[in-house]
């Protein structure tokens, strides 16, 4: 009692500046703290998804794999954010979705949580990580949350193995979200990325066998979003008749365009549309860099803002000079000369020119 008097008379006696500098590591005043944390009432949620499913809203989910394009889709107002295993093509560069493991995507959630404040955050389980048995399922989809920071999981395909995943991990108190169609985890078996239900047969086995059965499993067991990949359009119509709540995925690069590359081209989804082409902006910008390097234009006066004293300066080639570097000294002299030295018409002239 005696001390919690004396903490009360201490805390009051000064100021609360200090108290909460004293009582954080965080520093008074930090050179950026990224997007300002939304309240819970902005962040989406199930209950939300399910009222604009009720309104015959539209549902927009893109896959992000970092802070930047996390915060990206956060200002833009998408509604999902899926951290895709994906990023082991888009990313790490691997031509299949398979290499990438559990440690390498808890990276990425955490850097995409760091950045989404208003999206529902889904993080995929990558290949290895649940098909085992349940126990790996929720063992893996509980550190995709505690240590990813995501509001839910993906996991792919409809094998009853999987189904007893996905039962499992909803039964631990986890959102989970399915994925049917062209499943880039079962690619060996699939022989390569391959659009489904490409005639008859494959057709009525996937859309009123395969998927509706697995649609009704996916409700009873509370899977609650079950995402398409590379159907067919008449049976993609069919799917979105058979089942009300079936939303498509766009990949962050694909989307904007940014991998223009000719390997790339080769396994970007036909069916992706690009909104830009910002691989074209990015690869005009790195080389205008490069030629302004070696051309010396690049960094003048107008990008060296930093200045000091004549004073300084006359100080600091006195010092060059007494350790012998006399070149290095009239190196710095020139330097600082053309610094402070007006740019002439003529120059100017040329420079607007370019």
């Amino acid at each position: 009692m005696a001390f919690s008097t004396i903490s009360r008379a201490f805390l009051a006696s000064r100021p609360t500046s200090l108290f909460l500098r004293c009582m954080s590591n965080v520093p008074e005043n930090t050179v950026y703290g990224g997007p300002k944390v939304q309240s819970p009432n902005q962040r989406v949620t199930l209950t939300h998804l399910r009222q604009k499913h009720k309104k015959g809203e539209p549902i927009t989910v893109v896959t992000a794999y970092d802070y930047p394009s996390a915060v990206h889709l956060d200002t833009a107002g998408i509604d999902i954010c899926l951290v895709g295993d994906s990023a082991a093509m888009v990313v790490h560069g691997y031509d299949t979705t398979l290499p990438i493991s559990v440690d390498e995507m808890l990276v990425h959630c955490r850097a995409v949580a760091r950045g989404a404040k208003r999206p529902l955050l889904i993080g995929d389980l990558p290949f290895g990580s649940y098909e085992s048995s349940s126990t790996q399922a929720v063992d893996t989809a509980v550190r995709i949350l505690k240590e990813g920071g995501m509001d839910a999981i993906k996991l792919e395909g409809g094998s009853p193995s999987r189904i007893n995943a996905a039962k499992a991990i909803v039964e631990a108190g986890i959102a989970v979200m399915g994925h049917v169609g062209l499943t880039p985890q079962a690619i060996s078996v699939l022989g390569g990325f391959r659009p489904q239900g490409k005639n008859v047969a494959s057709a009525v086995k996937i859309v009123y066998y395969r998927l509706w059965k697995l649609h009704w499993l996916c409700r009873k067991l509370g899977v609650f979003l079950l995402f398409w990949n590379v159907f067919l359009h008449p049976w993609r119509l069919q799917l979105l008749q058979l089942s009300e709540f079936l939303p498509s995925v766009l990949v962050y690069h694909d989307l904007l365009g940014m991998l223009q590359h000719p390997h790339h081209a080769k396994v970007t989804p036909k069916f992706c549309k690009q909104y830009a082409r910002v691989g074209d902006v990015i690869n005009k910008a790195l080389v205008e860099y490069k030629e302004e390097v070696s051309s010396g234009k690049f960094p003048g006066p107008a990008f060296s803002p930093y200045k000091i004293s004549s004073t300084d300066v006359s100080a600091f080639l006195n010092e060059l000079q007494k350790l012998g570097l006399d070149k290095a000294a009239s190196a710095a002299a020139e330097a600082s000369e053309k610094i402070e030295k007006p740019e002439s018409p003529v120059a100017d002239e040329q420079r607007k020119s370019d």
